[in-house]
């Protein structure tokens, strides 16, 4: 089970280390979106270029790398890992473990994939968005209330990285709420592993948030 669980995670960081942003940009004429505002990969960034239909797109890509690596964790249990164990040791607790365990997993690597892509020598975006499909597939109504936090923060706020910041703060926290006994003993620890890492990538935000220089969507820098 080992071997399967490494391979869905590599499989899982590969997705997530598509730079879509970088990918769209350049398709796009616009050039290295690394040499744009602060640097980034990632949807906000993309924005500082004027492009808003192109950073709408690559919000949305990035969503669905995570999605898609959870949704690619599920199937592989169920299509490859399962059928290789005995019939008498499949009741429900091992089908599930290993169904969470899996998705949560691929979940966590995507998130890192996009955030240390080998492919921008482990310089990559933020992970709020991914992280945001991640958990869409993990359990939609996590996800739904992820989106929805980070969306009413963002528009109120008019600064993404905090409305991500206080986003990544709830996902394990409403991991612990809406599934008490049963999966929160994986998603929550993965979830709070996720938002280790955002944070992480933010650093240089919640130092501009707490100096007063964050500069809100929508300005060039």
């Amino acid at each position: 089970m080992i071997v399967e669980l490494i391979l869905v995670g590599l499989a899982a960081y590969l997705i997530g280390s598509i730079p879509f942003g970088l990918l769209l940009t350049r398709m796009a004429g616009l050039g290295d979106i690394r040499a744009i505002g602060s640097g980034n990969i990632g949807a906000t960034n993309v924005l500082r270029t004027g492009n808003k239909k192109l950073a709408a797109l690559t919000l949305v890509l990035d969503g669905l790398k995570g999605f898609a690596a959870v949704l690619l964790a599920v199937y592989f249990v169920i299509k490859f890992m399962l059928p290789n164990y005995p019939h008498e040791i499949l009741d429900d607790a091992h089908f599930t473990f290993a169904f969470e365990l899996a998705s949560a997993g691929a979940a966590l690597a995507a998130v890192a994939g996009h955030c240390f892509p080998v492919w921008l020598r482990f310089n990559g975006g933020k992970g709020v968005a991914t992280a945001i499909g991640a958990a869409f597939g993990l359990d939609p109504l996590i996800g739904v209330c992820a989106l929805g936090s980070w969306l009413l923060l963002a528009i109120t706020l008019r600064w993404s990285s905090l409305a991500s910041l206080v986003t990544l703060v709830a996902m394990p926290i409403l991991a612990i709420a809406m599934g008490w006994n049963t999966y929160a003993s994986i998603y929550a620890p993965a979830f709070l592993l996720i938002a280790l890492i955002v944070f992480w990538r933010h650093k240089e935000n919640i130092k501009r948030l707490l100096a007063g220089t964050e500069p809100k969507i929508g300005k060039k820098s």
